[in-house]
């Protein structure tokens, strides 16, 4: 059984998309999750994307956040990129900004922040890209919430800031035994399986503790659970997870709620 008070936020990355080519089922997606990082441009999305996934947050009532990667379309924000800390942190600030303005125009809020993709994998472990990150967004809003790895570089360099923090867990990603995502160049990086994604999910929340690919039992802490809008069966995935976490005791609500 969870322990009283147990809560979490579920949280999809959507608004990936680019122009005619849709990405995902975001209007189907976003009702069943409490939190969304909406593509500001530079991986995927465009504005009219972004304000079309706006206007779908706003309507389901779920917190609207940003999330910027590399400027890197034909890679889908997944290669990393030498780009120099000055460089990533003007493109983060920018990108920030201008989903920040659609959600205004729109008549809402932006609360949180979560990289993409290779620059939320680099800026885990590379303490220069992580300062970048958060600089990026600190230079717009310091009351914006980071959201990234437990015990990461990120979470230092957001501390350090004085920026509010949000440990993330994955419940569609596999982890390899030193707690890092297992890479998508290998098998078996994604989980597909209603099953074992609902399980991996009431294990984060409730337990506190992910089984590796190896079998170990790791340790890991989170606020917030990560569903990948991208993943085929995303939105029947999302259900098992909503209807496995309600059947633990685990409230699932905004990370701001």
């Amino acid at each position: 059984m969870a322990a009283m008070g147990t809560r979490i936020d579920l949280n999809a990355d959507v608004g990936e998309g680019l122009g005619p080519w849709p990405m995902g089922h975001d209007a189907e997606l976003i009702p069943l999750v409490t939190s969304v990082n909406i593509a500001c441009g530079a991986h995927a999305g465009d504005p009219l994307t972004m304000r079309r996934t706006v206007r779908l947050a706003l309507e389901a009532g779920v917190a609207i956040g940003a999330h910027p990667g590399y400027p890197d379309l034909l890679g889908f924000g997944r290669r990393d990129l030498a780009m120099a800390p000055d460089e990533l942190e003007a493109s983060i600030l920018a990108q920030v900004a201008t989903l920040r303005g659609v959600a205004a125009a729109e008549g809402g809020a932006l609360g949180h922040v979560k990289p993409h993709g290779a620059l939320y994998n680099r800026a885990a472990v590379d303490p220069a890209i992580a300062t970048a990150v958060v600089a990026g967004v600190a230079g717009l809003d310091p009351t914006l919430r980071i959201v990234g790895p437990p015990g990461s570089r990120l979470l230092e360099a957001a501390t350090d800031a004085g920026l509010p923090f949000l440990a993330e867990g994955f419940a569609d990603r596999a982890y390899e035994a030193d707690g890092r995502l297992r890479s998508r160049l290998l098998a078996g990086a994604v989980h597909h399986d209603a099953a074992v994604v609902a399980a991996q999910a009431v294990g984060i929340a409730r337990d506190a503790a992910v089984t590796a690919t190896d079998g170990s039992v790791l340790p890991l802490h989170a606020d917030t659970l990560c569903l990948h809008g991208d993943t085929p069966g995303a939105v029947e995935l999302a259900r098992a997870v909503r209807a496995a976490l309600t059947a633990a005791g685990v409230e699932v609500r905004r990370p701001d709620g």
